[in-house]
């Protein structure tokens, strides 16, 4: 039992006497129906007090949650088909409302969501969606307005926002647009019904998912103009298959710490444009949860292991260096044997405040992170036996709070995949190596062509690469909509696109081996391939002509036998020219050097 929860005692006589007092006199109820109603009331206490002690679990690590999880969902198990079995003595005994069945109902739907945020197993997504779509369709929560009870219009308006943050992760944008609707009407009618402080926030909410479902630069139409969704989840036929023989290693993604803190970059419910796209990067396409054998919280017997679907998955919106860490060091000690820890910066940058002559891992700025109060007192700035430098360096640090390529060294004891996009990317360029585990560092553009419109709030182009390549391709390409045979079409030369680069990493005889042994795993096989086609096809592209216009990596790239080779660059003319946007390109762009 997490600290702090008391057991569920049974509805007291006084209790019951109020409970079933619009129900008759009481010796006229049934024993049958008392207890009914005790057995009800026992099962809502009980998920309440579990429900509200999830918030005490640690939000990091894998296994302590799990029980507490498993036991949570089994009361809310039992109370859902206890409400459905028995609805009728409710209806009359209790008075049970239908809010308060949507409530429950809800409460199940965010038990899904918060553990597909655990797991990262998209599945319960579509459990999520189930519960959520069940209130709509059954008008669970139509009746809260007509009671004067701005708390619950309140509960309402809260379900509206989740349901919206489960759709727009499962890409249903329809039903987002719907439901975007319906939360403005809501909002109106609650703002004009109570004199509430809270009027800005709400609008706050719908301007932000307003904003987000219009992030894409590019829409993909069908012949009657209406909007085609796109997934961008790893599929079947996703990833560049392995030649046979081909020699790669055969370390798996396991864990991934998805992190955003740009300056004025559009998000929802804590969740910035980049990180979405880098979460959706990092997934498989969902499955049904029936067609699986575990239940939620429950674990598999030990001598069945199976091979988890999509790396678990932290995602940390404008965090503290000390919460980043916390969640780096939880990571990095559960991260399993032959296994890939991927860290993902989305960030503004940081630079440093003056020379210096050395170049070592603080030297060059780093990324941003929140600024933490606790650190910027007497006790934390005391150092004995330290030179000068050295305290210079401390003190930028904490007043400054930013991430820097040295605070990441003692994770590289274990294999690393990072991916910086921000204006200070290049501080990650001079990474060491100190203990000989594979390491890889993605590191995106310090700056984009003034000719090139700005879409920095709506997402950065280096992160839409790695998420989409053809809709990153249309719009540098000057390209805002497309129909959807043409985008098909596409697509399939995109995948044909990626084999080949996929042949060239591994038919390279200069290539560092780091990039090889993070082949074998499927996600970071098409990050490494979809990277490789944003570098060829900015260093091909016109208006990117300055150095600080083109993504770079740790280790280097042999560049004549990847991001600059004639065959790679042909593709990229052709694929230019299915869409009719050729002259954007240079035709012979090794010459233009």
């Amino acid at each position: 039992m997490v600290r702090g929860a008391r057991q569920p005692q049974q509805p007291t006589e006084f209790a019951l006497k109020e409970i079933m007092s619009s129900g008759g006199a009481e010796d006229d109820i049934p024993q049958g129906e008392r207890k009914t109603v005790t057995d009800f009331c026992y099962l809502l206490d009980k998920s309440k007090q579990l429900f509200n002690g999830l918030r005490d679990l640690p939000q990091y690590g894998q296994k302590q949650w799990q029980s507490y999880f498993g036991r949570t969902f089994d009361v809310y198990t039992k109370l859902w088909k206890f409400q459905q079995q028995h609805r009728q003595v409710l209806d009359n005994r209790y008075g049970l409302k239908r809010w308060q069945i949507g409530e429950i109902a809800s409460k199940i739907g965010q038990l899904y969501y918060h553990y597909y945020l655990r797991t990262s197993e998209t599945s319960y997504l579509n459990e999520a969606f189930s519960f959520y779509s069940a209130i709509r369709q059954r008008s669970y929560y139509s009746q809260v307005n007509k009671e004067d009870r701005p708390e619950l219009v309140v509960k309402k308006l809260r379900y509206y926002a989740r349901f919206i943050v489960v759709c727009l992760l499962l890409n249903k944008m329809d039903v987002v647009k719907d439901l975007v609707k319906e939360l403005s009407d809501e909002i109106e009618d609650y703002t004009h019904r109570f004199n509430t402080e809270d009027q800005v926030e709400w609008n706050l909410v719908l301007q932000e998912v307003a904003a987000f479902i219009e992030a894409d630069p590019v829409m993909v139409l069908n012949d009657d103009n209406t909007i085609v969704i796109t997934s961008n989840r790893l599929a079947e036929t996703g990833a560049p298959l392995l030649e046979q023989g081909m020699i790669v290693g055969q370390l798996s993604l396991a864990d991934a710490l998805i992190i955003g803190n740009c300056n004025n970059q559009v998000k929802f419910s804590e969740l910035t444009v980049d990180m979405f796209r880098m979460l959706q990067a990092l997934e498989r396409e969902p499955m049904n949860l029936a067609s699986q054998m575990n239940k939620p919280g429950m674990q598999e017997s030990a001598d069945k292991p199976t091979r988890r679907e999509n790396p678990h998955k932290y995602l940390l919106y404008k965090p503290t260096f000390s919460q980043l860490y916390t969640f780096l060091a939880a990571s990095f000690k559960e991260l399993p044997a032959n296994s890939v820890l991927l860290i993902y910066l989305s960030a503004t940058g940081v630079f440093p405040t003056g020379r210096s002559d050395s170049e070592g891992p603080y030297d060059f700025g780093g990324v941003l992170t929140n600024s933490n109060r606790d650190i910027i007192n007497g006790d934390a700035i005391h150092k004995r036996n330290q030179s000068h430098k050295e305290i210079l360096t401390f003190l930028h640090c904490c007043c400054f709070p930013s991430l820097h390529p040295g605070d990441l060294y003692p994770f590289t004891r274990k294999p690393l995949f990072i991916i910086v996009d921000s204006s200070n990317s290049v501080a990650y360029k001079n990474f060491t190596n100190l203990f000989g585990q594979p390491l890889v560092c993605l590191l995106s553009p310090t700056a984009y062509p003034k000719a090139l419109q700005d879409q920095s709030q709506r997402g950065s182009l280096f992160t839409l690469f790695l998420n989409n390549p053809l809709m990153a391709f249309l719009f540098v390409s000057g390209l805002s909509s497309m129909r959807r045979g043409l985008w098909e079409k596409c697509q399939e030369y995109l995948r044909k696109i990626n084999r080949d680069i996929a042949q060239l990493l591994t038919h390279s005889r200069s290539i560092d081996q780091a990039f090889l042994q993070f082949f074998g795993d499927e996600f970071l096989r098409l990050l490494l391939t979809r990277f490789i086609f944003c570098s060829a096809t900015m260093r091909m592209h016109k208006i990117f002509r300055e150095t600080r216009n083109y993504p770079e990596s740790y280790p280097q790239l042999p560049r004549d036998e990847t991001v600059e080779n004639p065959h790679l660059q042909k593709h990229i003319l052709e694929l230019a020219s299915i869409l009719d946007v050729r002259n954007v390109f240079f035709e012979n762009t090794i010459d233009d050097y």
